[in-house]
């Protein structure tokens, strides 16, 4: 009787991770700033309790950039996006790299490395849209 009662009465499924359309590498890139950004307040502050907040921000943040890089690698490129743009493959694995290196890092080095590998794909992407 429950089963019934609380059982769905619409089932619905889709393609991707997002709706189609809202794919757009300023998500990683608004991530990527706030890592760099909480870097440089790191750097900028000496309290013990703030830094450690930060670096817990700052490894969020870089979690959330991965992960937005992941989806458009992943569900927004295609084979013809491949092989017009070789280098994409080499492009995405050294972002996501450079954004663990970030994560795991509290110089802004190693944030504005991750926004500049971000830009790039930010370029490719754009390309595709207008194709």
């Amino acid at each position: 009787m429950f089963t019934r009662l609380f059982a769905p009465k619409v089932k619905v499924s889709a393609h991707c991770d997002l709706p189609c359309g809202v794919y757009d590498p300023a998500q990683a890139r608004i991530e990527a700033e706030s890592v760099k950004a909480v870097q440089e307040k790191y750097q900028a502050n000496e309290d013990a309790d703030f830094r450690t907040r930060a670096v817990l921000i700052k490894e969020q943040r870089a979690e959330l950039a991965k992960h937005h890089v992941s989806v458009l690698w992943s569900d927004y490129f295609k084979a013809p996006h491949f092989e017009k743009y070789p280098q994409l493959h080499q492009l995405v694995n050294d972002t996501l790299k450079a954004l663990s290196a970030a994560k795991a890092s509290n110089d802004p080095a190693t944030g504005q490395k991750a926004l500049d590998l971000i830009a790039q794909i930010d370029t490719i992407f754009w390309e595709t849209k207008k194709a």
